[in-house]
């Protein structure tokens, strides 16, 4: 692994904070005004990280959610809350406060839970099962539910808030959503491949849909006409998928190197080899990506506990943490960029203020 040597390699202790926590971060995400970062455990619990106490972790909150591991954790509608969903099947919204609001509860775990957030409209899904709700903006109105012969997966809308993607078995349901308060409820646009299909990522100009399969194997549509996408040769599954801000680039976890696909034109990786950019070494697998909101800067975890930043475009590596802490399991950066955010399978949390490295 070549790096290069500067104040990220020590940014954590100098720009941020670690913790180590006795449960299993499952994931990470900012609120969407980026003034709070949160990591959701397997013991249910939310810790919450506001932005000026970053290098503070003795006044970073916890609160019990769920009654068991939390599932799901998505941003909300709204510009300081966060929605959750859990093994205990509730799904629910922890306020700027701290305070938990209940809204509602199903047969079986909730796995997925995203939000839309538009100018004119607002819009929550929640997969649980082989269902998928759509709900308003609130949370609290059902507006359609939408049923699957299989197990939903993943779920994402498109950069619009026009429709919503679920991948499952066989491939992937497109339902579309005429508006906020009458969505359709036809058949859903089918887009097909033989196999599981499980984390699903949307192009973020609408031009494609790709999937991470059961397989060692990626695959994507083109959604102009269908046109299949394979994105072969992994090692390992991969389990987290990230694209550029821009679109060109689609980043994968899943091997000793990060795997970034090219997507600047229309047919996408069709015909052309992915960029690799280096990983810690060959038996280290890469087990989280996430590309920076609004530069073409790549955040990638390993399997080690080694968090490392990328250019893709001068292949640039510069060190965030290099301490063996186990898997990283949780990785995001906050909708401004400004922060980055990083859990591990053992428990450990990381956050990192960049701003203040520029």
């Amino acid at each position: 692994m070549n790096t290069e040597k500067n104040n990220l390699a020590v940014l954590v202790k100098t720009r941020g904070a670690q913790q180590q926590t006795n449960s299993e971060i499952m994931s990470c995400v900012a609120t969407r005004d980026s003034r709070r970062f949160v990591f959701a455990q397997a013991s249910g619990d939310i810790i919450t990280i506001h932005r000026k106490h970053l290098k503070t972790p003795e006044h970073w909150v916890t609160t019990t959610v769920h009654d068991g591991p939390i599932l799901a954790l998505s941003v909300d509608t709204s510009s300081s809350s966060i929605l959750t969903g859990g093994d205990d099947g509730r799904f629910c919204r922890l306020t700027s406060s701290n305070v938990i609001e209940n809204l509602g509860k199903s047969r079986h775990w909730v796995e997925h839970i995203t939000s839309f957030s538009g100018d004119k409209v607002a819009f929550i899904a929640i997969a649980s099962g082989k269902n998928v709700e759509l709900r308003d903006g609130t949370g609290q109105t059902i507006l359609h539910t939408f049923e699957h012969s299989t197990t939903a997966n993943g779920i994402v809308f498109d950069p619009q808030g026009k429709h919503l993607a679920v991948s499952h078995y066989n491939g992937v349901s497109l339902w579309a959503i005429s508006s906020y308060d009458q969505p359709l409820s036809q058949a859903p646009r089918l887009f097909e491949w033989k196999g599981s299909h499980l984390d699903i990522a949307m192009h973020p100009k609408g031009k494609a849909i790709v999937t991470a399969m059961q397989e060692n194997d990626l695959h994507g549509w083109r959604l102009s006409d269908g046109h299949n996408m394979r994105m072969s040769g992994y090692p390992a599954k991969v389990r987290s998928l990230s694209f550029s801000y821009n679109g060109d680039w689609l980043a994968t976890s899943g091997a000793p190197i990060v795997v970034v696909w090219p997507f600047r034109d229309d047919d996408g990786p069709i015909g052309k080899p992915p960029m690799e950019l280096p990983g810690v070494d060959n038996t280290i697998l890469c087990t989280r990506v996430a590309f920076h909101p609004t530069q073409e800067v790549l955040a990638a975890g390993f399997d080690n506990g080694v968090v490392l930043l990328f250019e893709p475009s001068t292949q640039r590596v510069l060190p965030v943490s290099l301490d063996p802490t186990g898997p990283i399991t949780a990785l995001a950066y906050s909708p401004d960029g400004c922060v980055l955010g990083y859990g591990t399978e053992n428990g450990l949390i990381g956050i990192i203020d960049l701003s203040a490295a520029r």
